[in-house]
């Protein structure tokens, strides 16, 4: 019943789905028929995608967040929105009762075949795993590992024109104790399992070490492998192709930094048009604010594709800023960008919030009728030191370079030490909180450097001591540079600086987060709640 629960609270349907306004912070489709990078600015990190008729769909690595793996739809490959996630507990689901920061869904593939989505991911430590679904909304069928292996990462199949299957992989070298090579092998049609050896086909340490994330496409009779090289910050996009799938395979790096301020773009998904164009898809690691997603126009030039702008023909190209949208048949798809905001309206929660763990019974319900959230304050764990070993936080992907974050909360405690708050969360983090304290909610700030070390946190004296039982605005302010001012409000109109500027920085491979939080020491029959009005983004 539990799964079914957080089925129903988070993975609502495309008919369903909530309808979000379009974000204040950034919209990349300029208007005019143009459109400026990042497409995505927000953290989906080693992005896929691929076109069935006039649709597109993207998927990206959710590692330990849940719901995992979630799920983009465009029509124009500008205007992106989020439509469901593959699932909302991650499966072993003991495991994943606890934050495995880093672990998880690493980069995932999806493919469309013979009527079927399917998504094949890594998860680093257990191996690779494959899911299907007859429509991106799902239902997706329970994931099915393909290969119990430590070290196998970033998968995708290709099923070749005379019915044979095949999957590429890397290999991470924090589990493997190697990296930097690709190896494909052999699948069942139906993609379920591997068959026979897996074949070594490429060694990148001499020209493209940390070579990884590799996607699989077959044109003009070559086999093509688009893989990322250099590391993650500094480095370029290869392609290797070969009239044999198993090699050997000729490389050429397609697309690098250039003159541009753009570094490291790689990793990501070849698509094309219905009008028979080519667009590129790849990411941008940009610290704090996360792996942003960008799109670059693409061609063909002696079956090797050229990316981004070539202002030297040289046939690597670099990033470019705007460009003229793709061509497209059919409907123009109007200005969309995936949810931020949220005025918790609908009976599910909104398809832009992850926790930091599974779920689990309680922790927060959707109260529609009266347009709010609730949340429980829950136990810290027995072990505490601080805010990484927390599930239950609420948070969502940070949305643009510069925003402000406001949310109008209500709480109403029941024990002594209860704490709530707003919190930008990664390897360090700060947080805005209420504590109950001899019946009255004292507000400060606390902050915490390197979280994943478990070191404590270092907490301000309160800056107010407040009545309990009143409406309550948090904020928190984002200048360029993810550097961040807290403050509050009880009339959300002058609002107070709470502690000085945080430096906000990004969690473990993946950008920092922002959310809420509902806690108390020990475990007791009862708990004091945390009612949300609204989280706006603006």
């Amino acid at each position: 019943m539990r799964n079914l629960f957080f089925l129903l609270l988070f993975l609502p349907s495309l008919s369903l789905a909530q309808t979000s306004t379009l974000s204040k912070v950034w919209v990349p489709d300029l208007g005019n028929g143009t459109y400026k990078n990042p497409v995505l600015y927000a953290d989906y990190s080693d992005p896929d995608a691929i076109r069935v008729g006039e649709d597109y769909y993207l998927v990206s690595s959710s590692f330990n967040s849940v719901p995992g793996l979630q799920i983009l739809h465009s029509k124009d490959l500008v205007n992106w929105t989020l439509v469901s996630a593959v699932f909302g507990e991650q499966q072993p689901a003991e495991r994943f009762q606890k934050p495995q920061h880093g672990g998880g869904v690493w980069a995932p593939a999806i493919r469309y075949h013979k009527g079927l989505y399917y998504i094949y991911y890594p998860d680093p430590d257990l191996g690779i795993f494959v899911t299907r679904a007859q429509h991106p909304a799902g239902p997706w069928e329970p994931p099915i590992l393909v290969k119990e292996a430590k070290g196998w990462i970033d998968p995708c199949p290709l099923w070749d024109d005379n019915g044979r299957a095949y999957l590429v992989h890397a290999f991470a070298g924090s589990r493997a104790g190697f990296k930097s090579v690709l190896a494909v092998s052999e699948m069942s049609a139906d993609g379920l399992q591997l068959l026979g050896d897996e074949v070594l086909v490429f060694d990148g340490h001499t020209k493209h070490p940390t070579l990884e994330g590799p996607k699989f496409y077959k044109r003009n009779g070559y086999y093509y492998i688009f893989a990322p090289g250099g590391g993650v910050t500094p480095g370029w996009q290869v392609v290797m192709r070969s009239k044999n799938v198993f090699g050997p395979y000729e490389d050429r790096i397609v697309l690098a930094q250039g003159n541009t301020t753009i570094n490291g773009p790689h990793q990501g998904a070849w698509v094309d048009t219905n009008t028979g164009q080519d667009w590129f898809l790849h990411f941008q690691d940009q610290g704090a604010y996360g792996r942003v997603v960008h799109l670059q126009p693409m061609r063909w030039q002696n079956d090797w594709p050229i990316i981004g702008d070539d202002p030297d023909g040289d046939g690597t190209g670099q990033p470019v800023l705007t460009h003229k949208k793709p061509a497209i048949k059919g409907k123009a798809q109007p200005l969309a960008t995936p949810a931020t905001s949220d005025e918790f309206d609908a009976p599910e929660l909104g398809l832009q919030w992850q926790w930091h763990a599974n779920p689990q019974d309680g922790w927060a319900f959707p109260m529609p009728a009266q347009s709010q959230l609730r949340l429980y304050t829950v136990p810290v764990p027995a072990d505490f030191k601080n805010f990484w070993q927390v599930p239950n936080l609420l948070l969502q992907k940070l949305p643009a370079e510069t925003f402000t974050t406001t949310t109008k909360v209500t709480f109403t405690p029941r024990l002594e030490g209860e704490k709530v708050g707003l919190v930008m969360m990664g390897l360090d983090y700060a947080y805005l909180s209420l504590t109950n304290e001899n019946g009255q909610l004292r507000v400060g700030q606390a902050v915490c450097r390197n979280a994943d070390k478990l070191t404590p946190e270092t907490t301000a004296a309160p800056v107010a001591t407040l009545p309990t039982g009143q409406p309550m605005y948090l904020r928190v302010a984002v200048r360029s540079g993810a550097k961040c001012q807290f403050s509050y409000s009880t009339d959300g109109t002058t609002f107070q600086p709470v502690g000085t500027e945080f430096q906000a920085r990004e969690g473990r491979w993946i950008g920092a987060k922002m959310g809420l939080f509902a806690l108390r020491p020990g475990s007791t029959n009862d708990a004091g709640s945390l009612d949300v009005d609204w989280f706006r983004i603006e």
